[in-house]
């Protein structure tokens, strides 16, 4: 199984970080979402850096508890609510601004978009290789205490209480075949897919289709996200692995769960495909696909 919690590995030049632009009086600022093991020091720093230094917008990454431990064992909802109580304290955000997130940080990222209650509104959104649909297995890891302590919790029973509770992950892990127990006892990404029927809130549906630009990157190589289709909203169908539903065929898309088709229906969501492993992003990728959503 590939290794959905490693650190991302970004293919990017020492001369690109260093490069600095003179920012643009009409830009708006923009926070960054790291992926699960990582921090906003180090490689995610210099990432943001760069996104900064390209588009002539302030950036910071926007660190939910202690970085790096939490992200495996803060639950997705404790981490959202975080950022959304550190968002609407930073005042240079309060007339709107963009986000960009890796990975698992998606899922906070959209936490903070669909459940933050007076929040200040996020205009363009950027998701490199995020799980929205959920994962399709338990993932495994290549090395360190912490993965290896979530994945021993979550091959006990990835809907117990006591392991959603406690392993960021489970969250978002959705088994074909297994979809009672998902929606029973799931305890993030139906509620932020809106896929329980009775309990479906069109509060959470509005607050995303407020959204200017959704950009979907999905990584052509991805191994760490099972399906790599995930990060358009693809998955497979309810009872097993056979058949992959594209994002269309979704009933998420097909009854607008959350909104996603109705962004698509006026030409705000883009699909875009790059090559690579799991955020393994190039430096013209992010010239094309990411920058210019940060400059308006």
């Amino acid at each position: 199984m590939a290794n959905i919690l490693r650190r991302p590995v970004l293919l990017l030049t020492v001369a690109a970080v260093l490069f600095s632009t003179v920012p643009a009086s009409n830009s708006i600022p923009f926070i960054l979402f790291h992926g699960i093991g990582d921090k906003c020091s180090g490689g995610v720093g210099n990432f943001t850096q760069l996104l900064s230094n390209l588009s002539g917008s302030p950036g910071s990454c926007l660190e939910i508890g202690n970085g790096e431990i939490d992200t495996w064992f803060m639950p997705l909802m404790h981490q959202a609510n975080e950022a959304c109580e550190k968002v609407k304290m930073m005042k240079e955000l309060s007339q709107g601004y963009n986000i960009v997130a890796q990975s698992q940080g998606n899922l906070v990222a959209r936490g903070l978009i669909e459940f933050c209650y007076d929040a200040p509104p996020v205009v363009n959104y950027v998701s490199l290789g995020g799980p929205h649909a959920g994962v399709a297995a338990i993932p495994k890891c290549s090395s360190g205490p912490f993965c290896a302590i979530a994945e021993a919790l979550m091959k006990l029973e990835i809907y117990n209480d006591f392991v959603q509770d406690h392993i960021a992950p489970s969250g978002y892990v959705k088994i074909p075949g297994e979809m009672t127990k998902y929606l029973d006892h799931s305890k993030y990404l139906p509620k932020l897919n809106n896929e329980r029927p009775d309990q479906r809130n069109s509060t959470f549906k509005n607050r995303f289709m407020s959204l200017h630009n959704l950009v979907l990157v999905m990584f052509q190589n991805d191994t760490t996200l099972v399906p790599k289709e995930t990060s358009w909203f693809g998955y497979y169908t309810d009872d097993g692995f056979d058949s992959l539903l594209s994002t269309q065929q979704t009933k998420l898309y097909t009854e607008d769960w959350i909104g996603l088709k109705a962004l698509d229906d006026v030409g705000k969501v883009k699909y875009v495909s790059v090559s690579g492993d799991h955020l393994m992003i190039a430096y013209n990728d992010v010239v094309k696909y990411v920058v210019p959503y940060l400059m308006a």
